[in-house]
């Protein structure tokens, strides 16, 4: 684990942390729907939510990776949960104009959006790339690569999180309308299902 194992390593976590997926595509609505604020427990607990998954995957659960039957049962289980998610924010309608919007209703907690990585095929899916290129490439410390990743994830997806909200929030300032908030959590909505399709096709 020398400094190319480091930047090998975090420009994998950036990559996978910055690009669209279920986690950042939740953010940007909630930022939207409900403001930054609101949204900080959110991304408290997908940053605090992943680095736990890949360190318990990492150490004690790599039979799970590997078992294609956990495999498919995770992959429908949390596609339904992420239809759930997105039939929640397509029928979110909320009015820009009412100062009681950003105070009001109920964005993910802590709690929710860490549980949410282990139902999130996304996360699978970077967990498993993840542990299988670099502790491969850390024999002699696997458990010592497995918690540099956590770090690497959980310091990465803060600004990254936090971006995203912010082009949530700064949407919101330019949805003057409830019709156009409405427009907007249905296309929050699409992606969201958009996103589940690479999975399930494998």
């Amino acid at each position: 684990m020398d400094w190319t194992w480091f930047l090998s390593a975090g420009a994998f976590a950036v990559a996978m942390s910055a690009t669209p997926g279920p986690n950042n595509t939740m953010v940007v609505a909630s930022g939207a729907t409900y403001g930054f604020a609101r949204t900080v427990p959110h991304i408290l607990g997908i940053a605090a939510g992943f680095p736990v998954m890949l360190v318990v995957l990492g150490t004690a659960g790599l039979p799970l990776l590997t078992d294609p039957r956990v495999h498919a049962v995770l992959k429908w289980v949390g596609a339904a949960y992420l239809l759930w998610l997105a039939w929640k924010i397509a029928r979110s309608d909320s009015d820009p104009a009412d100062p009681a919007m950003k105070t009001s209703g109920h964005p993910l907690g802590f709690l929710q959006a860490a549980l949410f990585q282990w139902v999130n095929p996304k996360a699978w899916i970077i967990a498993a790339g993840a542990l299988a290129t670099y502790t491969a490439q850390a024999e002699a410390a696997p458990l010592a690569a497995t918690l540099a990743l956590a770090i690497l994830f959980g310091l990465v997806a803060l600004p990254c999180l936090g971006l995203w909200t912010l082009i949530g929030v700064g949407t919101a300032r330019v949805l003057r309308t409830r019709r156009a908030l409405r427009l907007f959590n249905l296309a929050m909505a699409g992606l969201l299902v958009a996103s589940l399709v690479p999975t399930l096709r494998d």
